[in-house]
């Protein structure tokens, strides 16, 4: 029986449809740190290293032949359901990803058959997202604390379930998932045909954007140091076994170099005004529900 005093429970069906982050969460903070690009191959990799994730990219996407078009849809998606431009738009976005999802299906090079809203390839994309912020903040920043971490966990999950992720799917809490994620790497992720292409396309810059005015040469001239430095960074980011699976070479002077590099990260984002430490869509967002409030 419930005391007097104490609050009602949650009811069912708001614990299902968990919640779109807003802009008190620390997702806001952490997805929308300007360092998470020196990340995001890493993270990329991870996703499709998974069997499931690899094979649907490699039969359903159209990413090579409209590499800009996909990165841009990829980062509208992403800015949608964590909430940037509001939760009615997060919980249309998150619904429209799963509805996507129900026809990736097929039989990958293996002769195993795969479907993308399979519980563990579903989770396993939404887990290196969690993943990516921790990260992000270990390498470029300060690592986060067990308070934060909780709090950021918490965060994360009421947007898997929002996101159509099943309860009993999901790690209990920060160790759980820690567990969760070493297991991961360690026993399901591979070296498939996606992430040897994605490997491959890393060592040069994308192609020019299509309203690029001047020359191929040019454009490959400005991206080529970028695309380098993302290249190195991801690897850095990649946990040390998968770099050995994936024949991905980092020796000591790496990481030597790497750590020089990390710490002129720190340097200059602890110099930075606080709006510029934030993508443009996230500083927006921020900037709105201020004024929000304000008003």
């Amino acid at each position: 029986m419930r005391r007097p005093d104490s609050p009602p429970p949650a009811p069912a069906d708001t614990r299902a449809r968990g919640a779109i982050p807003g802009p008190s969460s620390l997702t806001w903070r952490y997805a929308g740190d300007w360092r998470g690009v020196f990340t995001s191959r890493s993270t990329l990799l991870l996703q499709v290293a998974h069997p499931v994730v690899g094979a649907g990219v490699a039969d359903h996407s159209e990413f090579l032949g409209d590499r800009w078009g996909r990165l841009m849809r990829t980062l509208e998606s992403t800015f949608d359901f964590l909430g940037y431009r509001g939760e009615e738009r997060g919980r249309t976005e998150a619904a429209r990803l799963r509805e996507l999802h129900k026809d990736i299906k097929g039989v990958d090079a293996e002769g195993r058959r795969y479907h993308a809203l399979n519980p563990e390839a579903y989770l396993w994309v939404h887990a290196t997202l969690y993943h990516g912020m921790l990260r992000t903040q270990e390498l470029f920043g300060r690592p986060v604390g067990p308070v934060k971490e909780a709090t950021l966990f918490r965060e994360w999950r009421d947007l898997a379930l929002a996101l159509g992720i099943t309860g009993r799917h999901l790690p209990d809490g920060p160790a759980a998932f820690r567990s969760y994620f070493d297991g991961m790497v360690q026993d399901r992720l591979e070296r498939n045909a996606t992430v040897e292409l994605l490997m491959r396309l890393d060592r040069e810059p994308l192609p020019p954007p299509p309203s690029w005015p001047l020359p191929r040469a040019a454009w490959t001239g400005i991206a080529l140091p970028p695309t380098r430095l993302l290249r190195a960074t991801g690897i850095a980011a990649l946990p040390p076994v998968l770099r050995a699976r994936f024949g991905l070479r980092w020796t000591a002077s790496d990481q030597r170099r790497f750590a020089v590099f990390a710490r002129g990260v720190r340097l200059a984002h602890s110099a930075t005004p606080g709006p510029l430490r934030l993508s443009p869509v996230a500083a927006r967002a921020v900037r709105s529900a201020g004024r929000a409030r304000g008003g």
